[in-house]
């Protein structure tokens, strides 16, 4: 009976572990890397401590460390795990989290494959419409998600652009060298000022919406958020990573890929996603810095919305109706002690 008692118990705490690191491992793909594993970031951060100030670094090497700062940020109990636990627990916690990345990226991936196909149709009404459940008519093939896939140097109206595309000729190689349209404002592009509209498109803030927030909150994407929660949602539309991770699974639902993989045709799209990062962190200086931190401030009030908290000084709040209606009831207090 006891045996069997503790048989049990074990079974209940192994399966609560299973289920806490897949949860937490969710978070991987949606806030910390899309496409690195958790032991490439553990890797490059152990050599970075062993080596200390004499270790030099790639480009490569830095998104990884970067990475592993934002993991220990978002997920803050695995730097303690990671030095307290067996080797061959490490791996099952690894293995448990990977699983848990994995599902969030492939549920996240299945949502936009049939709201993307929503949007386009609602906004641009293409011929056939855009089918929720089936790739095969979007990419090139399709005029409208042709035209949103597009770089942003062609004119997709162009007959010669289109059909170079669509023939992959030399001339016109989509690769991840070139900004897509659909990232663009109103998805037009100025060729002589490039950052004026980028990463502002309905697109991006619809899914932005309905992977960070909820299906339901992505039906509008004009005007502000409503303000709710604002200080924390605030810190979370700044993660460079989850930026990141949106664009790149619009290019993915757009394109006629039926399932995630890393190139498609000419396409990298890991490559894609680290452009994108590079641009959140990697600035030459702080005219651009600025700029970035203009675009994460409009992302979080589009997103989120404002609040006018620091201007509810104490002589304002005093004329409010709250504290309007207690110094009345106190002032009925007082009379009626005056009277007695």
């Amino acid at each position: 009976m006891l045996l069997t008692t503790l048989t049990l118990v074990l079974n209940v705490l192994f399966q609560r572990k299973t289920t806490f690191y897949v949860t937490q491992g969710r978070a991987i793909r949606q806030l910390i890397v899309l496409y690195h594993s958790l032991e490439d970031l553990i890797a490059e951060n152990d050599r970075r401590y062993e080596f200390r100030s004499s270790v030099d670094s790639t480009a490569e090497q830095d998104r990884l460390q970067r990475g592993y700062v934002e993991c220990s940020w978002v997920l803050p109990w695995i730097h303690g795990n990671l030095g307290d636990i067996e080797h061959d627990d490490s791996e099952d916690m690894l293995k448990k989290l990977k699983k848990g990345a994995d599902a969030a990226r492939s549920d996240d991936t299945s949502s936009l494959k049939e709201l993307v196909a929503a949007w386009v149709n609602q906004d641009f009404r293409p011929s056939p419409l855009i089918k929720p459940n089936d790739k095969l008519l979007r990419g090139f093939s399709s005029d409208t998600c042709g035209k949103l896939l597009c770089p942003a140097e062609w004119d997709w109206s162009n007959d010669s652009v289109k059909s170079g595309i669509r023939n992959r000729t030399s001339e016109y190689i989509v690769s991840k060298n070139s900004w897509p349209l659909f990232v663009y404002e109103n998805y037009q592009v100025n060729v002589n000022n490039l950052e004026e509209g980028f990463l502002k498109s309905k697109l991006l803030i619809l899914a932005f919406k309905a992977v960070f927030t909820s299906p339901s909150s992505a039906r509008e994407a004009e005007g502000d958020g409503d303000g709710a929660d604002i200080l924390e949602n605030n810190r979370r539309t700044r993660r460079k990573s989850e930026q990141t991770k949106v664009k790149t699974c619009v290019r993915f639902a757009l394109s006629s890929v039926s399932s995630w993989r890393a190139v498609d045709g000419d396409f990298d799209y890991e490559a894609f996603w680290n452009n994108i990062v590079d641009y959140f962190e990697d600035v030459p200086g702080p005219v651009t810095r600025r700029k970035v931190e203009t675009l994460l401030e409009w992302w979080t009030r589009k997103i989120f919305g404002t609040n006018h908290r620091d201007d509810l000084t104490p002589e304002v709040v005093s004329r409010m109706s709250v504290n309007a209606l207690a110094e009345q009831r106190k002032k009925l207090e007082d009379a009626a002690f005056d009277s007695e």
